[in-house]
C-alpha cells in the first residue's frame, strides 16, 4: 500500500487547510465581483430610465410625445461599446418608436406583471438585460418604456471565474511544493533522530542525539530519547556487572567443592576426614544455595513495578519471628537483643516483602555483631512514619564504604574477620524493596563501633 512520507504528509495537511481556506477567499472574491456588476448594470439601466422618463411630455389628449430630437442625439447610435437600447410603446402596446441601435432588431415587451423587474434575454445573439416601466400619467398608463442594456460586462465574472477555477489548481501545487521545502527543513531534526538511532547498538550505547538549536517539541523529544539512553546505557552496564559478579561468586564455592572432592579420591583417608571434608562440602552447597536464592529474589524485584500487596501487617510479629529463626545463631555468639517497643505497631504494607527487609536486616546485624555483642531494636512512631532502628556494636563500616554498601556482590573489608561469611546481596535486596515499597533507609556506622540502620515506613490507618 502506498504511502506518504512524513514530509509529504506534512505538506498535504498544510495545503488541506489552506485550499479551504483560498477557496473561500475565491468563492468571496467572486460572489462579490458578480454582486458589483449585477449592481452596477441594475443601475445603468434603472438611471437611463428615469433619464428617458423626463424626456416624455404629455398632451392635452393624454398622449405622450417623445423628445426625439434630444434621445437620439445621445450614444445610442453604437451598438458596440456598452450599448443601450431603449423603445417606446403606446396603451396598446405597438411600437412607437425605438433607439437607431436597433436596427431592425426589437426588444421584448412583456405582459403587465413583469413592470420594474429586471429581465435577462438576448438581443441577435447578444445577452441583454432589459427593465420596462408603464408611462403614467393622472394614474392611467399612455404607454410603455423598454430600456436594456448590454451584459457584456459580466464577460468579466465569466473571466474571473475561469481564472480562479485554473489557478486554484495552481496555487495548490505550487503551495505544496512550497509546504513540502519548509517542512523538511522543520523535520530534518527527525531526519537526524532516525539516522543517530540507527547507529546506536548494544555495543554502541554512547551515541547521542544531538540537540535542536530551538528549543520546540522536537527538542525536548531528542532530550529525552537521550535520557532514555542514558537509562538503558547504565541498566545495560549494571546488568553486565551483575552477571559478571554473579558468574564470579558462584564460581568460587563451585570450584572449592571441585578442589575438595579432587582431593578426597587422590588417596584413602579416615572416616574422620571424610566426614570434615564432606561437612565442609556441604557448608559450600549450602553456601551456593543462598546465594542462588538470593540471586532469584533480587532478579524477580528488580524491575517489579506493581503486584504489590496491601494488607495490615503487625510489625511486633515480624521483627520476633525473624528473631526466633535466627535464635541458634544469637545463642552460639551469645548476643543480647534488645527489643525496645512497648506497644503494638500496625502498617499497610506487603507483609512478604517487609518480612524480607527485617530479616536480611537482622542478620546483617547478628553477622556483624562480635561475640557476647548487643543489638538493640526499636520501634518509633512519628508524625507520618513508624521508624525501625536496629543498631549493632559489632565490626562496623569505613566512611568510604558507606555509598557503595547497596551494590550487588558488594561487602566492606572484613579481613580482619574472616569468619564472617556472606554474598553481598543481602543489602541489595533491601534496598529494591524500599524503594518499591517507598520506605526510607539511611545507614550510619562507624568502624569497629557498630551500625545504626533506620527504615521509615509510611504511616497509614489500617483497615
Amino acid at each position: 500500500m502506498f504511502s506518504f512520507s512524513f514530509k509529504n504528509r506534512i505538506a498535504f495537511n498544510y495545503i488541506l487547510s489552506g485550499s479551504i481556506l483560498i477557496a473561500m477567499v475565491f468563492v468571496c472574491i467572486f460572489a462579490i465581483v458578480k454582486y458589483s456588476v449585477n449592481e452596477h448594470i441594475n443601475e445603468g439601466i434603472q438611471e437611463e430610465l428615469e433619464k428617458h422618463l423626463e424626456e416624455v411630455k404629455i398632451d392635452s389628449n393624454n398622449t405622450y410625445l417623445i423628445q426625439v430630437d434630444q434621445w437620439r442625439a445621445r450614444e445610442h447610435n453604437s451598438i458596440n461599446v456598452n450599448p443601450v437600447f431603449v423603445e417606446f410603446y403606446d396603451t396598446n402596446k405597438q411600437l412607437i418608436d425605438k433607439s437607431p441601435n436597433l436596427n431592425d432588431s426589437n426588444l421584448k415587451l412583456l405582459d403587465d406583471s413583469h413592470n420594474n423587474e429586471f429581465f435577462n434575454t438576448s438581443l441577435n445573439g447578444i445577452s441583454v438585460r432589459q427593465l420596462q416601466t408603464p408611462i403614467i400619467n393622472e394614474n392611467k398608463v399612455v404607454g410603455y418604456l423598454v430600456v436594456a442594456m448590454s451584459l457584456e460586462d459580466f464577460e468579466i465574472v465569466e473571466i474571473l471565474k475561469e481564472t480562479l477555477l485554473i489557478s486554484f489548481p495552481i496555487i495548490l501545487i505550487v503551495l505544496f511544493l512550497i509546504a513540502r521545502f519548509f517542512a523538511g527543513r522543520s523535520i530534518k531534526p527527525v531526519s537526524t533522530i532516525i539516522e543517530t538511532s540507527s547507529k546506536i547498538t548494544k555495543d554502541n550505547l554512547q551515541t547521542r542525539i544531538p540537540l535542536p538549536h530551538n528549543k520546540d517539541e522536537l527538542y525536548r523529544l531528542s532530550e529525552n530519547i537521550n535520557h532514555l539512553l542514558d537509562r538503558i546505557e547504565n541498566t545495560i552496564e549494571r546488568e553486565k556487572q551483575f552477571t559478571s559478579d554473579a558468574s564470579h561468586e558462584l564460581r568460587t564455592p563451585l570450584a572449592v567443592i571441585k578442589g575438595t572432592m579432587e582431593v578426597l579420591i587422590r588417596k584413602p583417608r579416615s572416616q574422620e576426614e571424610y566426614e570434615s571434608k564432606i561437612n565442609f562440602c556441604i557448608s559450600e552447597v549450602n553456601r551456593l544455595n543462598h546465594m542462588v536464592d538470593q540471586l532469584l529474589l533480587l532478579a524477580r524485584f528488580e524491575n517489579q513495578k506493581q503486584n504489590i500487596k496491601k494488607e495490615s501487617i503487625y510489625l511486633n510479629a515480624i521483627i520476633l519471628d525473624s528473631l526466633t529463626r535466627f535464635s541458634n545463631k544469637i545463642d552460639s555468639k551469645k548476643i543480647k537483643v534488645k527489643t525496645l517497643f512497648t506497644q503494638d505497631y500496625y502498617l499497610l504494607s506487603d507483609n512478604y516483602l517487609v518480612s524480607i527487609i527485617i530479616s536480611n536486616l537482622i542478620s546483617n546485624a547478628i553477622k556483624y555483631t562480635n561475640n557476647n555483642g548487643e543489638v538493640s531494636i526499636s520501634l518509633v512512631i512519628q508524625k507520618n512514619t513508624i521508624d525501625f532502628i536496629i543498631k549493632d556494636n559489632g565490626v562496623g563500616i569505613s566512611p568510604n564504604d558507606l555509598d557503595k554498601i547497596f551494590s550487588s556482590f558488594y561487602r566492606s573489608d572484613v579481613s580482619n574477620h574472616p569468619e564472617i561469611k556472606g554474598t553481598g546481596l543481602g543489602l541489595s535486596i533491601v534496598k529494591r524493596l524500599c524503594d518499591l515499597l517507598k520506605i526510607d533507609i539511611s545507614v550510619k556506622s562507624t568502624l569497629d563501633i557498630g551500625t545504626e540502620v533506620k527504615l521509615s515506613f509510611p504511616l497509614e490507618n489500617p483497615k
